[in-house]
């Protein structure tokens, strides 16, 4: 659980009033909070039929990627990446979340209903580099194309 605890601090560290964070995670009924983009990360939300190909190519590339978010249904995945990328990113059909937005963010460690972790946090800090992610996402449509051609 030093992982979890960890990630949770880690995380918490970005809200307004880090002790409420903490204590909507573990006595609110849904086990999610909300927490400011921008400030230690910000998220690259693909749709999830690019996103899976594209979380594939990046563990067959990395040992160690940021955290992943999926949301219930699996319609959209958020890849956590530096702070400012959102700001500059200019992928067509991509959403961001930087400064001045908020998401979503499950409790690390616990499943809940709806938007659940991929790849969870580790309490590092580490993220997902915005290149890496970018050529993944080239390298997974480029699957995605040939599977259609085909």
């Amino acid at each position: 659980m030093t992982g979890a605890k960890t990630a949770v601090e880690w995380l918490a560290s970005v809200a307004p009033d880090p002790e409420a964070c903490r204590w909507e995670w573990e006595r609110g009924p849904l086990g999610v909070t909300l927490l400011p983009a921008g400030r230690a990360w910000d998220v690259l939300i693909l749709p999830g039929e690019l996103g899976y190909p594209t979380l594939d190519v990046l563990t067959r590339v990395l040992d160690r990627l940021g955290p992943v978010l999926v949301d219930f249904g699996d319609a959209r995945m958020g890849f956590f990446v530096p702070p400012g990328t959102a700001a500059r990113w200019l992928g067509t059909g991509i959403r961001t979340a930087g400064a001045g937005t908020w998401i979503v963010v499950p409790y690390p460690g616990r499943s809940t209903g709806g938007v659940r972790w991929l790849v969870s946090p580790d309490g590092s800090g580490t993220l997902t580099d915005p290149a890496l992610l970018e050529l993944a996402m080239h390298e997974a449509a480029a699957g995605l194309a040939t599977e259609v051609g085909d």
